[in-house]
């Protein structure tokens, strides 16, 4: 490579109606001869939010510290051992309401650590800003988009009368403000679309994007820039653009969706009524994008993001608290999510919701496996993370905060000890994990939520 050439971390390839930004390159680390030396790489963190809880007892590890057996539940995490945690007895104290509280005020409190308002109307309050929030409002001047938001379901709106909160609680586990959500995107093509590509506003579009490719429009862009980078470089930039592209055939595979679902016949429509599930869902699964490869989908792009740094903060929602997904694609499972949770401890629904819970720790799995791909200097994206899967309540049966469920994958930039199962004092706050993570990414906060410190052992 020529020395004396440098690219700024800001560097874009830019084309009509494009605009991508570039993973770490060699050429973006100073010469020598400056004094700053080469450029850090950047910390990113997302949070995974699974509903309705897990089978208690196959999910916590038997021993502790490092040598620990993987339950069945965290199986699919088998190849990633030395790359997570696995974190017993933390508890959201400020979920518990003294009435019936059900799921809501677990899941909208799950990343404020604060007390929900219950209301049935629009008057919402999450009782604070939320810790993925908090992090974007402290770092996202420094990349294209703050915070990502991303999700499965659509808002769900209503009154939940069963326990008197309004559905909407249900919907964010991402919080601006106490009173504003964040909004989330739960279709992968405009995910894909606010990532890449740039629409001019008021101006209108003369035919669907989506006949060329977003590499079409920067590639003279990307040829004039590759003839300047070294080999190394030239490799990693053509790794990038055709990861971009392999997303980019996958999600316009969809495109006939709309179609598909126009022509489902009355008799399909009424045992879909039937049998309580909803067209779209119906369409997901039978018009081409399975739930799972909408769910990858939208982890592919978050690895995008976080590899190209166009986001450094990212939250992902399975399903809406108390999302009744159909899980009877996988095998021996017949029912839905939410009523299989409340299992009434009952063996054969136990069997089905540990499977449920293992589809979800398996897609957790993947997004893992595809950051630790992704190199980035001397490390790789995953090294420079931290990812956290949690569900708001430990047993759906129960809806219990306490022991949730949590993993944390990554080493937040070689600060978090990974490859350990530790068990903390009952009820320690959940919130000592989240204080934990904002000291890792040197964000100055001396208390989150109703934290009382961080968390022994990881840092």
């Amino acid at each position: 490579m020529n020395k004396k050439w440098h690219i700024t971390r800001r560097r874009m390839l830019k084309g009509l109606g494009a605009s991508i930004a570039l993973p770490y390159l060699e050429a973006m680390a100073l010469p020598a001869w400056k004094p700053s030396g080469v450029v850090k790489a950047p910390i990113r963190s997302a949070f995974l939010f699974m509903p309705n809880g897990v089978h208690p007892d196959r999910w916590t590890p038997s021993a502790t510290g490092r040598d620990f057996a993987l339950t069945q539940q965290l199986q699919p995490l088998a190849n990633l051992k030395k790359d997570i945690l696995v974190l017993g007895e933390l508890m959201n104290k400020n979920s518990i309401f003294k009435g019936a509280d059900g799921h809501y005020a677990k899941s909208a409190s799950l990343l404020t650590c604060m007390p929900i308002k219950q209301t049935v109307g629009d008057n919402i309050s999450s009782g604070g800003v939320s810790v993925d929030q908090l992090i974007a409002s402290k770092i996202g001047h420094e990349t294209l988009f703050p915070s990502l938001e991303y999700g499965l379901d659509r808002i769900t709106t209503g009154v939940d009368i069963n326990v008197g909160f309004t559905r909407l609680y249900g919907s964010s586990i991402s919080w601006a403000t106490p009173a504003q959500p964040m909004s989330k995107e739960i279709d992968p093509r405009l995910a894909f679309d606010r990532l890449f590509r740039t629409f001019v506003p008021g101006k209108k579009i003369k035919e669907d994007p989506w006949k060329q490719s977003i590499l079409d429009a920067v590639m003279e862009d990307a040829t004039s820039l590759r003839k300047n980078l070294g080999r190394a470089d030239q490799d990693k930039l053509t790794e990038y653009l055709e990861s971009i592209r392999s997303v980019e055939k996958r999600i316009s595979n969809g495109t006939n969706l709309e179609k598909f679902k126009a022509n489902i016949t009355p008799d399909i429509r009424k045992e879909l009524v039937r049998v309580n599930t909803r067209i779209d869902e119906y369409v997901e699964v039978y018009g081409g994008v399975d739930i799972t490869e909408k769910t990858r989908l939208m982890l592919d792009i978050m690895a995008l993001a976080f590899w190209s740094d166009a986001s450094r903060v990212s939250t992902f929602m399975f399903g809406n608290s108390v999302s009744n997904r159909n899980f009877s694609f996988l095998e021996g499972v017949k029912g839905n999510h939410h009523s299989i949770s409340h299992h009434m401890d009952k063996a054969s629904f136990l069997e089905e919701y540990t499977r449920i819970t293992a589809w979800h720790v398996e897609q957790y799995a993947y997004l893992l496996e595809k950051l630790k791909s992704l190199k980035e200097g001397d490390s790789n994206v995953l090294e420079n993370s931290m990812i956290v899967f949690a569900s708001d309540l430990r047993d759906g049966n129960r809806h219990s905060p306490r022991n949730l469920p949590i993993l944390l994958g990554g080493q937040g930039g070689r600060k978090i000890k990974t490859g350990q199962n530790l068990n903390y004092a009952k009820e320690t706050p959940l919130a000592n994990l989240y204080l934990t993570m904002l000291q890792a990414m040197d964000i100055e906060e001396e208390r989150f939520g109703d934290s009382t410190g961080t968390l022994a052992g990881i840092a």
